[in-house]
């Protein structure tokens, strides 16, 4: 049952980037890009997670997950400080 929900969650995930990436396409703005780009490394983690504990339970995935999840948030930041609108 758990592996459910870690492919939910990664179908949300790329749901979400799709849809970011998607809209960011038509406007150019880009911090669209960089929220799709986060949610795109997150639903690379669920699927990591999913392989890690569910399909290769034997295989410790634990820096990946954790590196991929560092990439999204850092992208994601540097998105908000680098675009941030300047009043």
């Amino acid at each position: 049952m758990e592996g459910v929900v870690y492919l939910l969650c990664a179908a949300t995930a790329l749901a979400c980037g799709v849809l970011l990436v998607r809209g960011y396409r038509r406007s150019r703005s880009r911090l669209l890009m960089w929220c799709g780009l986060c949610f795109l490394l997150l639903c690379a983690e669920n699927v990591v997670l999913f392989i890690d504990l569910v399909v290769l339970p034997d295989l410790n995935l634990l820096v990946v997950r954790r590196g991929l999840t560092l990439a999204g948030v850092s992208v994601l930041l540097f998105g908000l400080v680098w675009d941030a609108p300047r009043r």
